[in-house]
């Protein structure tokens, strides 16, 4: 069993920067990967950012060249740093992690990106 909580989000307004943060607990050992998807109302859920066990990454096109995933070495941590926030952004952000075929999902954490 994995949890993962995040935290990080706010109100920043257009062209500012926010670092999304998830914390990972239990059998951290067995994730395969860690990623961070969003929401925004009247939206499905899609993908923001992947990065494997091997350090691999996969970002949506929407955010390729403003949003870098990184975490620590043990997957105790994953980063989500996230520039050039545009208002299309706003949306409920929320943390994955990948152990097989199983999925964890955190509560998710409110970005909003207004002026």
């Amino acid at each position: 069993q994995v949890q993962v909580v995040e935290s990080g989000g706010g109100l920043v307004q257009p062209g500012g920067s926010l670092r999304l943060f998830c914390a990972a607990s239990g059998t951290i050992f067995s994730i395969d990967a860690m990623g961070w998807y969003r929401q925004a109302p009247g939206n499905q859920r899609e993908m923001v950012a992947i990065i494997t066990r091997a350090g691999n990454t996969n970002y949506a096109d929407s955010v390729k060249g403003r949003f870098t995933i990184s975490r620590d070495g043990a997957w105790n941590t994953q980063y989500l740093q996230m520039k050039s926030l545009k208002p299309e952004d706003t949306a409920v952000y929320y943390c994955n992690a990948i152990v097989g075929e199983a999925n964890y999902w955190g509560q998710g954490t409110q970005v909003t990106v207004s002026a």
